[in-house]
This record gives C-alpha cells, structure tokens and sequence, in this order.
C-alpha cells in the first residue's frame, strides 16, 4: 500500500513519482524572454514530449507508478468547491501583472474554463495577449497602457512556467512530510502555487506534514535536498538555497514529532549556474555509491546540525575529513565509492556536469536512469557494476536539469 508519502532514502525501490510532461508553456519561450525564464536555448517540443515520455514509460517499466504535477493540482482544485476561485485569484496576484484592467482580464479568461486539469494547463502556459479583449482596458491606466502594447505589440501577458517539468524544485517529499519550497528567482516562486494547492486540498495529501513554509523571506530549492536516511538529510548552500533556509528547514525537522531526521548536513557548494544545486553534483546510486562531480572534491565545506541543549536550539559543527568519509559516517557504513563525473578528463568532466552527469535517478539499490548523452560517466558507471536506464536527453538536457532534477519520489521502499 502506498498511500500518502513515503521517501526515507535516494536509492529505496520506487514504487510512486511525480512528473510533468513537458507542453505548450515550451512554445512560449522565445530568444527575448528565455534569459529571464532561466533558459539557455528552446528545446524542440515534440522531441522533448517523445523523449519524456519514453522516460516516464521506462519508469513504469520497472514497476513504478506515475503521476503528473498537473492532473495532481487538478484533482485537488475538484475536490473542493472554494479551491479553484481561491487559485485563480492567487496566480492572478502572482503572475506579475501591475495594471488593473489587464489582470481583471486575464483574471477573466481563465474563470472562463470549466475544466479543472485545462485550467492549471493554461496557468502553467501563460497568456497571450491574442487570447484576451484588452480593446476595453487600453486606456485604463499607464500600466494597463504598457502592458498592453503602449504602441510596441507585447504578445505574451503572462509568461509561461517552463521549468516545471523539473518537478524536483518546488517541493520535496522527506520521510511522510513535504517541504513547499520559496525559489529563489521570481518566475520560478510562481511554482510554489502548485504545490501549496496540492497538499492543501487533495484528498491523499492535504493532512500531510508540511515542513518549510513557502512564504518564508528565506529561498531554498528542492534540487538542494538529498534524503541520505531515514535520520539524515542533506541541504546544499547553494546559488539558490539561503543557510537561513535550512536553518529554519532543520530546525522544523529535528523538533518535528512526526520526524524522523536527526541530523542536517549542509553542503556549502560552488554558487555558480553550473553548480546549480547539491544533486547537480553528487547523487546516490547505490547503498555505498555515489556520481560525484570532481569539482567539488577538496573544496567542500560541511556543516552538521542536530538538536541543541533545549527544545527548537539547533548546534551546528563544521564536519572534518573528506566527502567519501562524511558521507559513510551519515549512513552507517566502513566506506562509500565516489565516482567521478567524466572520470579524471577535466574536459569530459566540464562537459558531462553541464548536461547532469551526475543527476542520477535511481529506481533501486544499483539501478538509475541517467541522460543517455553522458557516455563517458556512463561508460565508467558500467564498468563499476551500475545498472543504467538511458534516457534519451536532446531536448530534455536543454533546461539543464537530468532524471533526479526531472521528477519527485513520493514513495520508496525502505532499503534492505
């Protein structure tokens, strides 16, 4: 049975993950408006579906269960009669509209659809200017004037959320609870609407425990969250993860009676794009194995917090000794295996890390699915005993993100 949440480790059998497919929010991005929507290039939509959904039949394969972010918020929005006026009314206020007439116009298109499932579609696409009356609104106000057009035609009102196929950031499932997560940059904080949604009114996910608040003036970012353990977690300092953040994520997680963690083990982590998050540089393949990216070895600061002396203190202590070591002690184990992303080619190693080499995702103990593109990590992967599910990345790879970033565990297995 595997009702309600359940992630306890990286590597436990997957029985149940949250996806989305990748759709027409894609077709909203152009060369003007990819740099702030946190695009290098525009993937190819069709491709991208194909390949995606190959991913998604691969995981279903291997006897995994899978649910789509959008369906999810769906099901929620229809479970109860005051959730969808509250949604619109809230991604209007989001959605970063000044003008007056035009947000009510916008506001009116989307009460304009019936369907729930098309309704959270359409937030996740955007809004073009052709699908809205904006003939009455013009001269409303300045901002109404600009935002309409102000003489130079503005084709989109609202931009599309094209990140959300990385379904790993917005929230994170840790042990039977959630973090809802605050993203760092503005177009990605509109996110955060599908989950507060979903584990407020869905039937399955609504009395879950929550444990970050996305209302929080403090950013941190699901990619950031690795589940070592039952009793240990670990948090990247990152670009875009605050160590305020995880104070206050640690804090609620080693008073919480209904957690099991521990121990928080923050990983302060190169702050540039290519570093963007703690499972963009290592991820667990295997009971006593991780990919790890050797840019990050015999720099890495790591910083352990655990219960103070009195109720909701924390302590926190610089770690000492080296990643393999750190990582061994928060599992329990005499030693771990840290194989390098791109083995000792810095120029493999550079090349692989930008397309997530060592984004791994793994379906059991020694099983993960990896970006096919990757064939030198792949290769050594192989070689070291790791069985690989590739997956076709061309377009996917294109939002820099690979498998972990690309889907969210709702339930694993406990590791035997």
């Amino acid at each position: 049975m595997t009702t309600g949440l359940n992630i306890c480790s990286e590597i436990g059998e997957l029985r149940k993950v949250m996806l989305h497919r990748p759709g027409d929010e894609l077709l909203n991005l152009s060369p003007d408006n990819i740099g702030r929507l946190l695009f290098d290039d525009i993937p190819f939509l069709e491709t991208g579906q194909a390949e995606h959904d190959r991913f998604a039949q691969m995981l279903r394969d291997e006897g995994v269960e899978v649910l789509y972010l959008d369906q999810l918020v769906a099901e929620a929005l229809a479970a109860n009669p005051m959730a969808r006026e509250s949604f619109i009314r809230d991604y209007v206020a989001e959605c970063g509209i000044d003008g007056p007439g035009v947000r009510e116009a916008v506001r009116q298109r989307l009460e304009d659809i019936d369907d729930p499932l098309e309704l959270v579609e359409k937030a996740i696409t955007g809004v073009r200017a052709d699908e809205v009356d904006l003939a009455s609104v013009k001269d409303a106000s300045l901002a109404d004037v600009m935002e309409a057009g102000g003489g130079d035609e503005n084709p989109i009102l609202v931009d599309p959320i094209p990140n959300v196929y990385f379904t790993r950031d917005t929230f994170s499932v840790i042990g039977s609870g959630v973090s809802l997560n605050r993203m760092r940059s503005a177009t990605r904080r509109r996110e955060s609407l599908f989950g507060r949604y979903l584990f407020t009114y869905h039937p399955e996910y609504s009395h879950v425990p929550i444990w970050y608040d996305p209302a929080s003036p403090y950013h941190i970012e699901g990619g950031d969250i690795l589940v070592l353990s039952a009793s240990v977690i670990g948090v990247g300092i990152s670009e875009r993860t605050q160590p305020a953040a995880i104070d206050r994520l640690a804090k609620h997680l080693l008073w919480s009676e209904e957690s099991p963690v521990r121990a928080v083990y923050a990983f302060s982590i190169p702050h540039k794009r290519s570093f963007m998050h703690l499972d963009t540089v290592f991820t667990q393949v295997d009971v006593d194995t991780f990919t790890v990216h050797p840019g990050i070895l015999g720099t890495l600061k790591v910083f352990s917090i655990t219960r103070g002396a009195h109720e909701g203190e924390t302590r926190i202590s610089q770690m000492e000794g080296t990643l393999d070591q750190m990582l061994a002690g928060a599992l329990g184990l005499p030693a771990v295996r840290l194989i390098k992303c791109g083995g000792d080619d810095p120029i493999a190693a550079a090349r692989e890390q930008w397309n997530d080499g060592s984004n791994t995702l793994a379906v059991r103990p020694g099983t993960v699915m990896v970006y096919q593109r990757n064939a030198v990590t792949n290769d050594i992967l192989y070689h070291a005993g790791v069985n690989l599910l590739e997956i076709p990345s061309a377009e996917l790879s294109r939002g820099r993100g690979g498998p972990h970033c690309m889907s969210m565990a709702f339930w694993r297995d406990a590791v035997k």
